[in-house]
């Protein structure tokens, strides 16, 4: 079975790449892909698992959509990608979303 392990996108580079997920600044907007790397104790295990992004993402948005009545959040789409990454929107799908660019709380 396929696994994500980096994203890789013609002259696009993240502008972090964290334990499990890639960051992408799209300038007010952030893409963040869960790839399916595995991280234990702050290390990042050599074999990644199957589908682990997207079960990551699916995850969050459901708690999202679900409490975004209660609180607000910053999801702003998972289905739809700006330009240039909409060309690779078959690798993204499930496991991505694209967010407003907050401020972390202290």
């Amino acid at each position: 079975m396929k696994t994500l392990r980096e994203t890789q996108f013609a002259g696009l580079t993240p502008s972090a790449r964290g334990k499990v997920r890639d960051i992408y600044d799209l300038g007010d907007k952030l893409l963040i892909v869960a790839t399916d790397r595995l991280s234990a104790f702050d290390v990042v295990m050599p074999t990644p698992i199957p589908d682990k992004g997207k079960v990551l993402t699916q995850l969050s948005l459901f708690w999202f959509n679900l409490l975004k009545d209660v609180i607000p959040n910053h999801v702003l789409s998972a289905t739809e990608f700006p330009s240039p990454f909409d060309a690779h929107a078959e690798e993204l799908a499930g496991r991505s979303m694209v967010v407003k660019k907050t401020q972390p709380l202290p």
